[in-house]
């Protein structure tokens, strides 16, 4: 299979295109599949020692993007492909705690709150549907006074000419 990368499960890929929400490219770690493969554009690697799970929240955040501007020449940007060698791009420097045990920790932390606030998203999901619901439910009933003729102006265009 050329022109392609085989990833194993836990392995890392760098997308070097960039977007609005990644305006230095993207780096995941293939998680829910044993094997993937990926273009000969991105950059494939593996975490050889410290805590996978730490890297993957760290690569969610915008702190590694100053080390990848350093090696970013000016003007080296193609149709949103960042032009980046991969030994360039394996000398950059992130940070990273020394000890295991405490990348672990500082992962975990970001894995609870993450799962925290999409706890809190899909709650204040469900209450504005709710809020929602009622609202409408409020409009179908002409007799609830300005919500009725809210309805009426609704249905008949009053006050509209066409």
């Amino acid at each position: 299979m050329s022109g392609y990368f085989l990833l194993r499960k836990g392995e890392f890929a760098y997308n070097k295109s960039t977007s609005t929400d990644s305006p230095w490219g993207a780096i995941k770690r293939l998680e829910k599949y044993d094997m993937g493969c990926v273009s000969t554009l991105y950059i494939c690697f593996e975490l050889l020692s410290g805590d996978p799970d730490f890297l993957v929240t760290y690569y969610e955040t915008d702190r590694w993007y100053k080390a990848v501007q350093l090696i970013a020449a000016e003007g080296a940007r193609n149709h949103g492909l960042l032009n980046i060698a991969p030994d360039d791009f394996f000398e950059t420097q992130i940070c990273i705690p020394k000890r295991i045990d405490e990348q672990r920790q500082i992962g975990a932390f970001f894995d609870r709150l993450d799962s925290l606030i999409t706890l809190h998203q899909r709650k204040y999901c469900g209450v504005a549907s709710w809020m929602l619901g009622v609202a409408l439910v409020r409009l179908g009933s002409e007799s609830d006074g300005a919500f009725g003729e809210m309805k009426h102006v609704l249905q008949h265009g009053i006050g509209f000419r066409g």
